[in-house]
């Protein structure tokens, strides 16, 4: 081989080396996706934006690396959560974390960055109607029974005023 044969040749490889950086850095890294929501985010929040920033991109180098999966499944969370609650307890806890069922409905109020969620759950219960027992019948009795006079209609009593209600002392707030 000539020097000008290696000199093409060491041309060649230089040139796909150089094509091959070039396509890697070209191509989005893993995670830019992510990484860019993040950062949308940022200056949105309750958060100050330089430490969102900084979070973003330890997040994203962290993610390059392979050290995040996925997001954690807090559903199932809470409830595992539920299942240690006592077997009374237990169904209003997954009505309150499923958001409702059956005869329950449920409501979400709040946020973790405005320093809460409160999960509330009103289940309604119809109660049976009493049951009407009839009156006993009297024993037929061979005492005869005693006359009973007839009332005289009373005349109702004069209307006084009803008194003002007493006013109700105000709630003390709940902080």
């Amino acid at each position: 081989m000539n020097s000008t044969t290696r000199s093409m040749i060491a041309a060649l490889i230089a040139v796909g080396g150089i094509a091959a950086v070039t396509s890697a850095s070209a191509q989005p890294r893993r995670g830019d996706s992510t990484y860019r929501q993040e950062l949308s985010v940022c200056g949105n929040n309750q958060q100050d934006r330089a430490a969102c920033i900084r979070e973003a991109g330890a997040a994203r180098q962290e993610a390059a690396r392979g050290g995040l999966t996925s997001a954690p499944d807090y559903q199932r969370n809470a409830l595992a959560r539920c299942g240690l609650q006592p077997p009374a307890d237990r169904a209003d806890c997954e009505a309150r974390v499923l958001g409702g069922s059956g005869n329950s409905r449920g409501t979400v109020d709040g946020s973790v960055m405005g320093g809460g969620v409160i999960r509330e759950s009103v289940t309604t219960v119809v109660m049976p109607a009493p049951a009407v027992m009839p009156a006993p019948m009297p024993a037929p009795s061979r005492v005869p029974s005693p006359a009973i006079a007839p009332v005289e209609p009373m005349a109702p009593a004069p209307m006084e005023p009803m008194p003002a209600p007493m006013p109700m002392p105000m709630p003390t707030p709940v902080r």
